[in-house]
């Protein structure tokens, strides 16, 4: 079957938090029922889902392209420009494609440098000087209404703006693209002649895009509800972000029309995904070295340790003879293993930040799942459970045969786990350690408590329609499942339209991520930054 003769190559998914309405699994079914070959994801500031949505679309034969839309700070005398979108911000945006394996590489940097250098309260923003010195491997689009380009242009401007994206060409030469979009908007019809000339002028070649949010126009209500509950706005609240039904995701032969005037924009997405010939991939795991004297190999340490630990152990415990002889045996077979699966420097890592927390009077748990069935663990002192009182089996925990990560389940006391982070951080190099991020997302009581404050609701009658959702931490019920368990439920969206139309948008906006956090002790060390 023939491809489509558009991709779309400005796309927020889901990741796009509080903004995407897109999950990426719904976005590549979209383009496969649509023939097209391949698809851009640009979230906001963020490659959060880079390695899921590759994954997801080459299962299904699309062809991934990781890209961002990343804000860029304006230089000091660049102006604020408008507020066609929104509040006017400081900042412009720019969204960046990846072309090959270094472009990757320095679009992790930077997002990375994005939120490491920008002060916390702030949107997370690069500079055009970091933008410069990170250009190697990517493709530039110069971001529509938001970027800076047009924004210039609309604002007067034509030298600035002009000066913006010779620099931007100097910056990615043959790799920039002036971006039109035509979602209907003032600021795209009022200067969209003069951006053309502009990039004509300078031959850079043009691109269409549609910068979309949600799926199609039936989900335009229930986005709109999602921008609002981001801002703390309700839907009749006139100062507030909107967007047009046109920010959904346009079929090919839509687009090819939209731009029948211009189709070399068109043509030129394809173009540009066929210079995009890169996907991110899992990876084995990445352990730092565990530091250990001169001469000493990381295995060298660890049957050291283990043996030395051991023998406390069982002096501790009065253990002697042929007894102590099971453990010695089981010992040996252990680290056996552990050396042959290459995982010697794990077991010293975890033991070293245990032992220290232990050391500084941190209560540490004795130890949980299958890594209680370790005597090496245990010698260590990562767990306190005798494996072989308990009749606990190693290869639950390791075995040879199913090779994946050694996982200690390991609790800290939480009002002093930050100080086992921060020795961790000292001992591997502040930029070789960071905690993981974790997700909030719209559950069925939430959404529909924030949506009723979105449509105006009285906060009395939202309390009621959630209370009739079964309240079940550890496993909550989607609101689908409260509608077919709740004849109450059913009989108000029946007869009441406000209540039909609260339950429909939440439905609509069930399971999409609302904001990211720090998680509170996930940790990933690595060997290198």
């Amino acid at each position: 079957m023939a491809h489509a003769d558009f991709v779309h190559l400005h796309v927020h998914s889901a990741y796009s938090l509080s903004e995407g309405a897109l999950k990426l699994g719904e976005l590549v079914e979209l383009c496969r029922a649509e023939a097209m070959p391949a698809v851009a994801v640009t979230d906001s500031g963020n490659m959060f889902g880079a390695l899921e949505f590759a994954l997801i679309a080459a299962e299904a034969g699309v062809q991934p392209i990781i890209g961002c839309q990343l804000d860029v700070a304006r230089e000091k005398g660049a102006g604020r420009g408008n507020g066609a979108l929104g509040p006017a911000q400081a900042h412009d945006v720019l969204v960046l494609l990846v072309k090959d394996e270094a472009g990757y590489h320095n679009l992790i940097k930077l997002v990375s440098r994005a939120y490491l250098a920008t002060p916390d309260g702030e949107t997370a923003r690069v500079t055009v000087a970091d933008v410069e010195a990170h250009a190697a491997g990517l493709i530039a689009l110069t971001g529509g209404p938001r970027g800076a380009v047009q924004r210039l242009l609309a604002a007067g401007q034509v030298d600035d703006a002009e000066a913006m994206a010779k620099r931007l060409a100097e910056a990615f030469p043959g790799r920039l693209y002036v971006e039109l979009m035509r979602h209907g908007l003032d600021i795209e019809q009022s200067v969209e002649g003069d951006l053309v000339d502009l990039a004509y002028r300078l031959e850079v070649p043009l691109v269409a895009t549609n910068d979309c949010y949600f799926a199609g126009t039936d989900m335009f209500e229930a986005h709109d509800a999602l921008l609002c509950i981001a801002e703390g706005a309700r839907i009749t609240d006139q100062e507030r972000r909107r967007l047009t039904p046109s920010h959904g995701f346009r079929s090919a032969a839509e687009m090819r029309l939209l731009f029948a005037d211009l189709p070399e924009a068109i043509d030129n997405t394809l173009v540009v995904a066929k210079r995009c010939a890169y996907m991110p991939t899992p990876r084995k795991e990445i352990l730092p070295a565990f530091p250990t004297a001169a001469g000493i190999t990381e295995s060298d340490a660890l049957k050291a340790q283990a043996k030395e630990g051991l023998e406390r152990r069982l002096e501790r415990l009065g253990i002697s003879g042929e007894a102590a002889k099971r453990y010695h045996d089981r010992l040996e077979f252990e680290l056996d293993v552990i050396i042959e699966m290459g995982f010697p420097g794990y077991f010293l890592i975890v033991a070293d930040f245990i032992l220290w927390a232990k050391g500084n009077g941190i209560p540490v748990g004795p130890g949980r799942g299958s890594g209680a069935g370790s005597v090496v663990a245990w010698a260590l002192t990562i767990t306190d459970l005798d494996p072989l009182r308990f009749g606990l089996l190693f290869e639950r925990f390791l075995n040879p045969e199913r090779v994946s990560m050694p996982d200690f389940d390991i609790d800290f006391c939480q009002d002093r786990r930050d100080e086992v982070i921060h020795y961790v951080q000292q001992k591997y190099g502040t930029d070789r350690v960071a905690q993981i991020i974790t997700f909030g997302k719209l559950q069925a009581r939430a959404v529909l408590r924030d949506v009723g404050r979105v449509l105006g609701m009285p906060y009395g009658q939202v309390d009621r329609i959630c209370k009739l959702i079964p309240y079940n931490p550890a496993h909550p019920p989607t609101l689908l499942e409260a509608l077919e368990g709740e004849p109450e439920l059913r009989t108000m969206r029946a007869e009441d339209e406000q209540v039909a139309r609260l339950l429909d948008i939440g439905l609509k906006l069930e399971g999409l991520y609302r904001h990211a956090s720090t998680h509170a002790a996930g940790v990933v060390i690595g060997d290198r930054p």
